[in-house]
């Protein structure tokens, strides 16, 4: 049968196109994504960038360490701790300290991500002077790169400077250097500093109760940073693992994406091309072929198109991999250094999966071929009697068991964790189930939903309705090999944009729902409002100021989980003033120095009950539990006061006008309060557009991809599908020119059955569209959120414009090409 399957891929090329380019793009992209996980896993390990000349860092607590019964818990504080006044004394005494401080920094004509610091810190960089000199009066400073030279004024939100020496950039920060007097002044809470003394002796100073990181520590887990560890004192330091893993994390659903919708199209291109060459087995089984062999046929027919798109596919990733890895640099979702390796196994893994994936995709086409029986198929006719032709047990089984799955799968998160489907693995993995169930399923909606679809062009006046109607409705198996990717790239567009589209609706309606205070007052950078514009803001006349500030509250869950928690601090009056709490039980006013507001995803929720937490500089507490949320989409946090807040500063303050203050009067003084800080002043509507959730920037660009996927396979399938079954019709159209039409009459003909049975897909995947938004609608409604579905309207309708561009264009020219010859002799054609 070998030989066999060797005459018929020659002889029938054109049905193999589709598969085989489905299945080496798929390979591709499985190659692509194991050479970057390969390269992401054997990456170097980032060296110390500011403080790679410095002896010795001596760094303050910056973690909660708590025992539990599974070992020891791990989280980083919100706040870390400064070096305490009697280990910086000990120090003092062993060589130079210098306390370092970081702090942003808003300069007009500067890049937006300006960081200052101690100019004593710079030469542990090293920074070395390029030109002009070192700071030495309190309105001078040294900046890095070339944005600014020596002499020129520049106005910042810290008051105007006068830049009188630059340094090269390093490439990591771009720095601001004032004198450490200024610096102190600037940012007063420190909590790293350099020692320039032996390792050992510092190590001594600071030993006495325990160890982090690269050395020793005491009591309260200060680190002594040496060596590579010195790292762990710069910004951030774990930011290339955390992109790396983003976007190991975006790859991996491309690449699920992509084996999900190859297999699709691979079954889908092997199902109709057994159904069109039915009468070909019949000759076959007359000729004395077993099913058995049948089967074979079809399934070496699999393996060769899958061995050779899959050695293709490599050879595509080896090429592919480096430029995709420049790519993802440049756009800033991967750290410089990032490139891709030299590694064996992702070749082996993207041509097995290849070979398996086009193996399985034969698999239920091959028992459909080995079931043919001779005298059946060399008489039955070329339209599909009916479902029962089309739907056989084992897809009706199939089916009904994914869509029952995918009720089941819902309606136990609803009842269980409603929150669960908020996650963004749960959106995009639940649509899957659901779109195979409902592509299986497809068949039996297909003539019911065409005669729906094309009801009304069939009563206008003219047979071009009538015929696109009936063909549509008689080729059910043609129909639903080309619905089914329509119906994936629908679905998938639908279904993952707008469950994010939805959700950040919520998250925007929760907000304006929240929000009582008729201005809200944002600082320009990150260091908060010190406590002289707070004075300033509260002696405004007519206004009721709220001051609240980020902090982050820990809680141990069933005695082995440390929970971090984001907490906001405010004082419970001016809270009550200037927001509407969704408090489920207890009363928001209860709030004290003892208390805690909490919300339902807690544990323990119960008002009156006391809780253990670690507050976010990891200083442990036992707190009453005052009120509890709603839980909301899961940003509603927690509340405590600014004494359970230490370390925290103001990051946004809430004003509430008394009755009869002036609006506008109000507004002027405010901003005139916060005018030599550069806050900004919004009204409550501005505030609520302003802080509008947007979708973050790797999940965007992962869904992108994802749904340029989806897409390129959909043309792939709709084209190659397309293609044979025109080809298939010569005759019937040549028919049709016979009877009296025109060639552009039939070519119009082919082209409305074309956007027929796109609208058959796109009609099935808004049907899987509006029960994955339906779940997640009822999820919201389910923790208290009253918000609309957020249909992507916009994405679906290019969607399904190009799937139907594709799909005209894919019959009409193979058409327009057949029939160029005469109908007579078209009609005479043997099948």
């Amino acid at each position: 049968m070998l030989s066999v399957a060797l005459r018929t891929l020659r002889t029938r090329w054109t049905t193999f196109t589709g598969s085989f380019v489905a299945l080496a793009l798929g390979v591709a992209l499985t190659a692509v994504m194991g050479l970057a996980l390969a390269s992401s896993l054997d990456a170097p390990g980032r060296g110390p960038e500011r403080f790679a000349a410095a002896p010795v860092v001596v760094r303050g607590a910056d973690t909660l360490r708590v025992d539990t019964s599974t070992g020891v818990q791990v989280r980083k504080l919100a706040h870390p701790r400064a070096v305490p006044v009697g280990t910086v004394a000990k120090l003092r005494r062993l060589g130079p300290v210098v306390a370092d401080r970081t702090f942003a920094v808003r300069a007009r004509g500067g890049p937006d991500d300006l960081v200052g610091h101690p100019w004593s810190t710079a030469a542990f960089a090293p920074y070395r002077i390029d030109a002009g000199r070192p700071p030495r009066a309190a309105d001078e400073v040294v900046v890095s790169g070339d944005w600014a030279g020596p002499g020129k004024r520049v106005r910042t939100d810290r008051g105007t400077v006068r830049v009188v020496g630059t340094v090269a950039g390093r490439g990591f920060e771009n720095a601001v250097f004032y004198t450490d007097a200024r610096a102190a002044r600037l940012s007063p809470h420190s909590v790293q500093l350099v020692v320039d003394a032996d390792p050992a002796a510092v190590r001594e100073a600071v030993r006495g109760s325990g160890s982090d990181g690269d050395g020793d520590g005491d009591g309260d887990g200060v680190q002594v940073l040496t060596g590579q560890g010195r790292r762990h004192a710069d910004p951030d330091p774990d930011r290339d693992r955390d992109a790396l893993a983003a976007m190991n994390a975006m790859f991996g659903t491309a690449g699920g994406v992509a084996a999900f919708v190859s297999v699709f199209v691979v079954a889908s291109t092997f199902a109709f091309a057994v159904a069109q060459r039915r009468r070909e087995f019949g000759l076959l089984r007359v000729a004395g072929a077993t099913p058995g062999q049948i089967r074979r046929m079809v399934f070496a027919e699999a393996l060769v198109v899958g061995v050779f798109a899959s050695a293709t596919g490599c050879l595509l990733g080896a090429y592919g991999a480096p430029r995709l890895a420049d790519r993802v640099v440049d756009g800033g979702l991967a750290p410089r250094w990032f490139t891709i390796g030299d590694h064996i196994w992702p070749y082996h893994l993207a041509f097995w999966t290849g070979l398996s994936v086009a193996l399985c995709g034969a698999a239920a086409a091959s028992w459909r071929a080995g079931r043919t029986r001779p005298a059946q198929a060399l008489r039955e006719a070329s339209a599909d009697s009916g479902p029962g032709r089309t739907m056989t047990w084992g897809r009706w089984l199939s089916g009904l068991a994914l869509l029952l799955t995918a009720a089941a799968t819902l309606c136990l998160s609803l009842l269980t964790d409603p929150g669960d489907l908020l996650h963004r693995k749960t959106y995009v993995s639940r649509p899957m189930p659901l779109i195979s169930a409902v592509a299986l399923l497809a068949p039996a909606a297909v003539r019911p939903l065409t005669r729906l679809i094309a009801w009304l062009p069939a009563r206008l006046p003219g047979a071009g309705g009538m015929l696109v109607r009936e063909n549509a409705a008689a080729g059910v198996r043609r129909t639903a090999a080309i619905a089914a990717p329509v119906l994936v790239t629908v679905a998938l567009a639908g279904s993952l944009l707008g469950a994010t589209a939805t959700l950040n609706r919520a998250r925007a309606t929760e907000t304006r729902q929240q929000t009582a205070a008729d201005f809200v007052i944002t600082p320009a950078g990150d260091a908060g409002f010190d406590p002289a514009t707070l004075r300033g803001l509260r002696e405004v006349p007519g206004v009721e100021v709220s001051a609240t500030s980020t902090s982050a509250v820990y809680v141990l869950e069933d005695g082995v989980s440390l929970v971090k928690s984001e907490a906001r601090a405010a004082d419970p009056g001016p809270l009550a003033a200037t927001s509407r709490l969704p408090i489920e039980a207890g009363t928001a006013s209860d709030l004290d120095d003892g208390s805690i507001i909490v919300n339902g995803e807690w544990q323990r929720h119960t008002v009156g009950e006391r809780v253990r937490v670690w507050l976010g500089d990891g200083t442990e507490r036992s707190l009453r539990i005052a009120a509890v949320m709603a839980t909301g989409t899961g940003d509603n946090g927690v509340y405590v006061t600014p004494r359970n807040a230490p370390g925290a500063t103001v990051d946004r303050v809430d004003i509430a006008l008394a009755h009869g203050a002036d609006a506008d009067a109000a507004a002027t003084g405010l901003r005139a309060a916060v005018r030599t800080t550069g806050g900004h002043v919004f009204t409550k509507d501005q505030w609520v557009k302003a802080s509008y959730p947007e979708t973050n920037r790797t999940t965007r660009l992962g869904f992108l991809l994802v749904l340029g996927i989806a897409l390129f396979y959909t043309g792939i399938s709709v084209a190659n599908t397309m293609v044979m079954a025109t080809s298939d019709r010569v005759r019937d159209l040549a028919v049709l020119r016979l009877a009296g039409a025109t060639t552009w009459q039939v070519l119009r003909l082919v082209a409305a059955e074309a956007l027929t049975v796109v609208a058959v897909g796109a009609a099935l995947g808004l049907l899987v569209t509006g029960l994955n938004l339906a779940g997640m609608w009822s999820a919201l409604a389910l923790l208290s959120v009253r918000t609309t579905v957020d249909v992507p309207w916009a994405a679906i309708g290019v969607a399904v414009a190009a799937c139907a561009v594709l799909a005209v264009v894919s019959s009409v020219a193979p058409a327009a090409f057949a029939l160029r010859r005469r109908a007579v002799a078209l009609a005479g054609l043997r099948e």
